[in-house]
């Protein structure tokens, strides 16, 4: 039997997974404890809520398809006490449940089934960006404008035609990226690793995330005029009168 911890240690790389497949979290925290993690198991919603108010773990590992509590839940809960990173397992592979799971606040997400040591890869990833260590540069400027964007790296704000703009860490640091790279083409392979670091993963979730982008700063996302899709290639920013390959008119607000 695998035990279930009733306290995790506060240090680095603390990982609750919270999966009602007791083989398979008895695979994954197997796999992050050989990694140097320190793992617990909750094998539903409820007690994955007990175990995080007790000491809040470094990353969560969600199952979607929870008894009682559904993952989808327990991350809107998990995210209304703090910024605990999470990443959501599903066993269905509709873009809309991968959409649910971020827009919930879901850092990352993994279909089943997967490999764990892939997922050991990730979980890495993704506490690299939680500790602001793998984030991508937009040069060393703290505002950047870029008609009708402007960005405050710093501040974590971002606005169009002066309005602000609702955006996820991964929204943001898409769009971080791609103003610094007005003009320039990048395939999803491109925009995984550049951006988030990944060099592995569902290159569909780069979809999701141009997408919900696109929603948030096109005027009709249906037909956008910013982030466009390059046939054969991915996507790339245009702004009007910026030349291809241009760089961001950047200067450093107080």
């Amino acid at each position: 039997m695998l035990p279930v911890a009733g306290y995790i240690p506060t240090m680095a790389g603390s990982i609750l997974v919270v999966d009602d497949d007791e083989t398979v979290a008895e695979v994954l925290v197997g796999y992050l404890r050989r990694a140097g993690f320190t793992a617990a198991w909750a094998a539903d919603g409820i007690e994955a809520l007990r175990l995080a108010s007790i000491t809040v773990p470094d990353l969560v590992i969600l199952d979607l398809m929870l008894p009682g509590i559904d993952g989808l839940e327990v991350c809107r809960r998990l995210r209304e006490r703090g910024p605990v990173p999470v990443i959501m397992l599903t066993a269905l592979g509709e873009e809309s449940d991968r959409v649910l799971g971020l827009e919930v606040g879901a850092d990352d997400y993994v279909t089943k089934p997967f490999s764990a040591r892939e997922l050991v890869l990730r979980v890495e990833s993704v506490l690299r960006r939680a500790s602001g260590n793998d984030r991508p540069a937009l040069a060393d400027s703290t505002i950047v404008t870029l008609p009708p964007f402007m960005l405050d790296v710093a501040g974590h704000r971002a606005t169009r035609d002066g309005t602000e703009l609702t955006l996820t860490t991964r929204e943001f640091d898409l769009l971080a990226f791609l103003l610094a790279n007005p003009g320039r083409a990048f395939s999803r392979d491109e925009l995984m690793e550049r951006v988030w670091g990944w060099t592995y993963g569902d290159r569909s979730t780069v979809t999701v995330h141009i997408r919900r982008l696109r929603q948030k700063v096109e005027d009709d996302p249906a037909a956008p005029r910013h982030i466009v899709t390059v046939w054969g290639v991915g996507y790339r920013l245009d702004l009007p009168g910026l030349p291809s390959g241009a760089a961001p008119d950047a200067g450093v607000g107080t």
